[in-house]
Formats: structure tokens, C-alpha cells, sequence
């Protein structure tokens, strides 16, 4: 019998959507399984061909998913230079186009069997719940870790209504989350507060930042310029990811910030908006289409912008910081990790990121130290997430999962708590198995269960009388 613990990883999207919740959790799998100790299995969703065309760029497609992992192991295995020793399996999902996001379909937990369910991640655990309709999730696993990956609450607050929308989410996912998970992993304090929940950075970046970044240094150890360009900005364009931050501060500065020049580099819905906003400012501020920022256009620039506080952990910020850059952002509790760092340079008004900006430009970035390279690998992410998790109590309730507390005194308070939460999750499964109730909530019509064509290419059983 294998003593490995198991590790699922469940989450909400993959490759090629080149998103965070595709590309973390993969890493995450990858860097786990490397040290030896965990058997590790990656859950993700499988589309339809019509929903992949909505979804994956560059009109990437897959007719099965045995396709779909050859190319997601391709794409790690170039980055991180090792042969990936974990399990990829899928779950039938939907795409959402008005929440611009994939949801699940039937009972998810069916993608594990009974007999290799131990400890189970799941990405974004709200998300993951919402509609969940099928056996729950902290009974079928000993050991079930949220990480929380988005605000929400934000998010809606910028829809119609939205904040009556915030309010009642805000309750929805305290009470999925509480139904579901043991433990809760928040990236930042720019999260949620959620049940049980506690902060802690257990994401790293690709190993190409660290390596671009090692070069730099040692660039700079040989007395050689190491970085020959000024500012940049990169992300996503869209409007909500910083880019109307940070044109306005240009804007409202462009006599202090004479003769400073800002590229930006992204693609996105708002485009064409950013580009002329950018036209009509005296500052040289010129725009880019998006690129990979390993991409060696972004290796010599030395200071790296990022006034968002929509993030909940930017990933763009960890990976300028790994490869030696100063980072200018705001002082916001989605930067608090990111504070350790010498070339962090944060601002609470608009006069401090002048007067930062223009300092970072003036001086050149502190070589990185071991301790901080390590500080932000997947290594290092891979050892808080199991520190924050508690894997190592857990052993104890696998091996005695029935034993009776020999302090009957508390034994009527916690039956009393088990029962609450035995009655919240029937409630909640009631609710996700009615098609009404799940539409009144968002769900995708006809999500309950997968329809057959899904369930042929998955191998799954198709369920009678669906």
C-alpha cells in the first residue's frame, strides 16, 4: 500500500487560458509532487469544442483530453526544467459569458476515487461550491484546504446593483465556505474574511523569473548596467487592472514628471481606450500589445509600475521583483508580502509615487539576496502552504477517524456543532439540486448534471434518467 499522502488539487480553469487560477494551481501541483512526499493529482475542467473557442486564445482547440494534457505538461515541463511527476484528471465545466468565468457541472468530487480521497485543495473554494450538488466535500476528504484567489465582492460591486449583489455574496460564500472547507488559505488581506481563514502568500513564480533575475545580479556584481530602460507597466487592459490609476496620476503630474517615459504592454476589452488617453498626455507614455513577461523586451527596464488595487496578490509584481527590478505600487494590503523586499517601493497618495517614481529612476535596484530569490519560488510557496494547511495534525485523524473524545463534558457542544452543519449542508444541497433555485443564483441552465457528449469524452458514466 502507497503511505504517500494524496493531494488533489481542484480548480477553475487551465491551460492555455492563460489565467491565475490556471497557471498557479499548476505550478503548485508541479513543485509538490517534485519533493517526493505526495502522491498529487490535478483536477481541472474539460469544455466542449464551443465553449473552448470562447475561452482558449489563439484558436487553440482539443477534441479529448489526454490532447489537453500533453500540451499543459509541454508547457510546464519548458519552464521548469523537470519531468512533472503528478496526475492530471478533468471535470465536466461550463463557461459563464456574463461572469466570464467557467462553473462546475454535477458532482465534481466523482473525478477522485472513494479509496484515494485524503487532502484536497480547491482553488478559489467559493467558486468551486457555489452550485455544488453531490457528496460533500469534508466528509468524502479528511482534509479540505480553501485558497482564496479573488475578491469577489469587488468584482460585483462594479454591476448593476452591485452592491446588493456584494452584500448577498458576501453571505454566500461564508456559508458554502463554511459548509465545505476545513481550512482556509486568504493570498491577502485584500480578500474576503472567510470562516476559519487565515493569510498567508502560497503562490511563487515560474523559475524563469528567478533565473532572468540571477543574470541581472550577477551583471551587477561585475560592474555592468544592468538595466538600460526606465518604466513599464504590464497587465491585462483593461480599465479595472490599474490602467485608469495610472493614467490619472500621469496626468494630474505630468509637470513634475517632465521627460519620464512609460511603456505599457497589454491586450484587453479597453484597448483602444487606453491608447487614447495615452495620446493626450504630455508625458511620453507609449502602448504595447501584450507578450510573456519573460520575454526579453522586458529584461533590461528597470522599474516596473503598478498602481492596481484590484489584485488580491499580483503576480506580474512578484515576477518583477525576481527578476531584480524595483517595483513602484500602492501601498495597499494586496502588496503587504511584496513590503519584505528592498526594491518595494510603496505610496499612499499620489505626491509619494512621484516622489518614489522619480527615486527609483534616480537609483539602482539592490541585488537580490539567496533568501529572497528562495522567498519568492514555488519551493518556498510549496513550504508555507503546508505549514498554513497543518498537514502534519492531520496524519493523526486519518489513522482514528472515529475515535470519541474522552471528555464527555464537550462531547454535547460538538454534536450540537456538527448537527448546525449537517443541516446547513443539507440545505445547501437541496438548493443546488433544484434547476430553479440554481438559476435564481447564476447557475448555467442544465448545469446539474453533464450532458452525455461530456460525460463520452471524459469517460464518466452518464447518469441514468439525466
Amino acid at each position: 500500500m502507497d503511505s504517500k499522502r494524496h493531494i488533489a488539487i481542484f480548480t477553475t480553469a487551465s491551460l492555455p487560458w492563460m489565467t491565475g487560477t490556471a497557471v498557479n494551481p499548476l505550478f503548485r501541483a508541479a513543485y509538490l509532487s517534485k519533493s517526493g512526499e505526495f502522491k498529487v493529482t490535478l483536477v481541472i475542467p474539460w469544455l466542449s469544442m464551443k465553449d473552448q473557442e470562447l475561452v482558449y486564445p489563439d484558436n487553440i482547440m482539443f477534441k479529448s483530453p489526454s490532447d489537453q494534457e500533453t500540451y499543459i505538461r509541454q508547457w510546464l515541463e519548458e519552464r521548469t526544467g523537470f519531468v512533472c511527476g503528478f496526475s492530471i484528471k478533468f471535470y465536466p465545466g461550463k463557461f459563464s459569458t456574463d461572469k466570464r468565468s467557467i462553473l462546475v457541472v454535477g458532482d465534481i468530487t466523482n473525478a477522485i476515487p472513494d479509496g484515494e480521497a485524503d487532502v484536497v485543495v480547491l482553488e478559489e473554494p467559493e467558486h468551486l461550491t457555489w452550485y455544488h450538488h453531490g457528496k460533500r466535500w469534508k466528509t468524502k476528504f479528511h482534509l479540505v484546504i480553501g485558497i482564496v484567489h479573488t475578491n469577489y465582492l469587488e468584482y460585483v460591486k462594479r454591476e448593476k446593483n452591485g452592491r446588493l449583489q456584494a452584500f448577498l455574496l458576501k453571505y454566500i460564500n461564508n456559508w458554502v465556505v463554511d459548509i465545505y472547507c476545513h481550512k482556509v488559505i486568504r493570498l491577502s488581506a485584500a480578500t474576503q474574511d472567510l470562516p476559519r481563514s487565515i493569510i498567508c502568500n502560497v503562490h511563487g513564480v515560474n523559475p524563469k523569473f528567478i533565473e532572468i533575475g540571477e543574470r541581472k545580479r550577477e551583471q551587477q556584481k561585475n560592474g555592468d548596467q544592468a538595466f538600460t530602460k526606465g518604466a513599464y507597466y504590464i497587465g491585462k487592459m483593461v480599465w479595472s487592472k490599474g490602467y485608469k490609476e495610472l493614467l490619472k496620476l500621469l496626468h494630474d503630474h505630468q509637470r513634475e514628471l517632465a521627460g519620464l517615459e512609460v511603456d505599457l504592454y497589454g491586450n484587453g476589452e479597453d484597448s483602444g481606450q487606453v491608447q487614447e488617453a495615452a495620446k493626450k498626455l504630455e508625458t511620453d507614455v507609449r502602448v504595447y500589445p501584450g507578450c510573456d513577461h519573460a520575454d526579453p523586451v522586458f529584461h533590461d527596464y528597470k522599474v516596473f509600475i503598478n498602481p492596481s488595487t484590484t489584485d488580491v496578490l499580483c503576480t506580474t509584481t512578484a515576477e518583477a521583483l525576481a527578476m531584480g527590478k524595483i517595483v513602484v505600487c500602492a501601498d495597499h494590503p494586496s502588496n503587504d508580502f511584496f513590503k519584505q523586499f528592498r526594491n518595494c517601493r510603496t505610496y499612499q497618495d499620489s505626491d509619494g509615487f512621484v516622489k518614489e517614481t522619480l527615486k527609483a529612476l534616480s537609483e539602482e535596484p539592490a541585488q537580490l539576496t539567496e533568501a529572497q530569490m528562495h522567498e519568492l519560488s514555488w519551493e518556498a510557496a510549496s513550504e508555507r502552504l503546508l505549514q498554513a494547511a497543518g498537514l502534519d495534525q492531520v496524519v493523526l485523524k486519518r489513522r482514528s477517524p472515529t475515535t470519541t473524545s474522552p471528555r464527555n463534558f464537550m462531547s454535547m457542544s460538538m454534536d450540537l456543532r456538527k448537527n448546525l452543519d449537517d443541516a446547513s449542508a443539507y440545505l445547501h444541497y437541496v438548493a443546488s439540486g433544484n434547476e430553479a433555485s440554481r438559476r435564481v443564483f447564476g447557475a448555467i441552465p442544465g448545469s446539474l448534471q453533464p450532458d452525455e457528449e461530456q460525460c463520452k469524452e471524459l469517460g464518466w458514466e452518464f447518469p441514468a434518467g439525466a
